[in-house]
Order: C-alpha cells, then structure tokens, then sequence
C-alpha cells in the first residue's frame, strides 16, 4: 500500500510490515475482561426484593406477577413494565424515592456465598499465574437491574464499569427509564467492552478491524444464570469468548444442564464464589486457557521482530 506522509513522499508499507503490525496488535491486547450478569449471578433474587418491594408494603412475588401480566396484556418491554410499576405501586403507598434512597438500599442486597472475597481471589490468581507483564485483569457487571441499587452494594467498587438500567430523575413527576437493558440489548454492552467504547455517548455501529479492538472476545468470560443471559452467551461463544452458567446452591441445575447441552456455555456451576468451589476452579480453567493464548500471541510477536 502506499501512503503519502506530511512532506509530500510516498511511503511503501511493505505486506510483511503490516504482518509485523498485526502481530503487535494481537501481543498488546493483554486485558482480561470478567463480565456478570447480577440478579441471580452474584445475588439470589432481584435486587428490588431486598429493600424497595419491602419498603412499600408489597410482596415480591405478587409484584413480578402483575408486572409480567401487564407486559403481556399491553405487549409492553417487561422492564419498562416493571420500571414503570414500582414507582407506581410507591406513588400509591405515598413513599417517594428519589436516586439516593435506591442507592441506600443497595446495602441491603444478598450476595451469593464468597462474592465480596471473590475479587481478590481471582484478581490474586492472575498475578500468580501470569507469565507476561502487563496483564489487566477488570470485572464488568451487564444486568437488567437498577445502576442506582447496585452502586450501593458492597462490591460496586470491584467493577471497572457498570451496564445497567437506570432512571432518568425529575424533580416533580415520576422517573422515567433512562436506560432499558434488555437480555438482547445486553450484547451491545458486550461490544462495547471488546471495542473499548464505554462512553455510552458514543456509538458502536461503524465497523472496527478485529485488530484494533483492545479487548478481544477470547480474553472475556460471561457469567449468567438463565434465559435471560442465552443472547450475551450466544455472541460470547460465537465470537471465541466464554461463558459460564451458575445456579443457586442447592437448587434446581436444569436450565444450566439446558444451556451447556445447547453449548451456550463452556461451563456450569453453583453459584458458590469462594475458593476451591466448582465455579472457581471452572473459571480458573478458562483463565488458564486465555493466559496460554495470550503467551502464544506473544511468542508470534517476538518470532515476527526476529524475522524483521
């Protein structure tokens, strides 16, 4: 190819350059990418059971019945449906909740047995078991649940960056959904975190070169829990990342055995976070597979300089 450069020559970018490039490229992306799902992931139920449901007198159960129910009926999105109820079923109880109290209530969240040791633990494992400088290792959460409860959990602070719904607060009438994250927008998230792009004012539609994505999707593992999580497994899998399914200790595994049969997941698992468990060694496993692909990437880069 030849370009011309500020001084008005012509520079010839021979093919074995641009190999030498690509090589380069391919040596530098070095960061690993966790990415969890929350409800159901990291905490047992909803995180709306914990505190606001409660809060407002109203049982948990009935409420994502009659949330369900409408967005049948009106054919709505169930989470602006649901999004739409709770401040409802608020306004009917005369409690009103602004950011700060969802934020508050974020303390109350129950997390699955290990969670908050998790991160350190992994984190630790990494560090051992690299053999090249330079690898980052971050923790993303891509949930339909609420930004504003999750920023009040213990563990908000483990994450490099959060993708959640969120409200849109006004002073005088009821919030709005701002952001709606449903189990297939969840992917656009994904996307995000392998180009780099998290500002979420940016868009993501122009097309990227594979080599310039500072994130590939061999470096990230997904972990959800359900259906909800089948379209975020399904772009994980088919564009060379992982996924792995958990289930609640002690509960039914069946949609987990359901989505590895369907390959949706490398793995399953309890949904017990602390060292030593299944979940743990399982994505010890995968991290091990990431880090050989990135130790052979750096050995094709070397091999290309010697060659220059």
């Amino acid at each position: 190819m030849i370009e011309r450069v500020a001084d008005g020559d012509e520079r010839n970018d021979a093919p074995e350059d641009k190999a030498s490039e690509r090589h380069k490229a391919a040596f530098g992306k070095k960061t690993i990418a966790l990415v969890y799902d929350f409800d159901g992931t990291l905490s047992p139920r909803p995180m709306q059971d914990y505190a606001f449901l409660p809060q407002i007198g109203i049982d948990p159960e009935e409420f994502w019945k009659e949330s369900n129910a409408i967005a049948r009926r009106e054919g709505a999105d169930g989470l602006i449906s649901y999004m739409r109820l709770m401040y409802q079923k608020a306004k009917a109880a005369g409690v009103r909740i602004d950011r700060a109290d969802l934020v508050a209530q974020g303390k109350h969240v129950e997390l699955f047995p290990g969670v908050e040791e998790w991160f350190d633990e992994i984190d630790g494992y990494v560090k051992v078991r690299s053999e090249t400088h330079g690898i980052a290792l971050r923790h993303y959460v891509v949930s339909a649940g609420l930004t504003e409860i999750i920023e009040g959990t213990r563990i908000y602070k483990r994450f490099h960056n959060v993708f959640a719904s969120e409200y849109w607060f006004d002073a005088y009438d009821l919030p709005y959904p701002k952001r709606v994250i449903t189990d297939t927008g969840k992917t656009q998230y994904l996307f995000r975190i392998n180009k780099g792009i998290e500002d979420l004012g940016q868009g993501i539609n122009e097309h990227m070169d594979e080599g310039q994505r500072p994130i590939p999707f061999a470096n990230m593992i997904y972990f959800g829990d359900g259906d909800t999580d089948v379209p975020s497994m399904a772009v994980m899998r088919k564009n060379g990342g992982h996924a792995i399914a958990v289930h609640t200790p002690g509960k039914s595994r069946r949609k987990c055995v359901e989505l590895f049969k369907a390959g949706r997941c490398d793995f399953f698992a309890p949904a017990d976070y602390r060292r030593g468990s299944d979940l743990f060694k399982r994505t010890c496993l995968l991290l091990d597979r990431v880090l050989a692909d990135i130790r052979v990437q750096e050995e094709v880069w070397r091999l290309s300089r010697e060659l220059r």
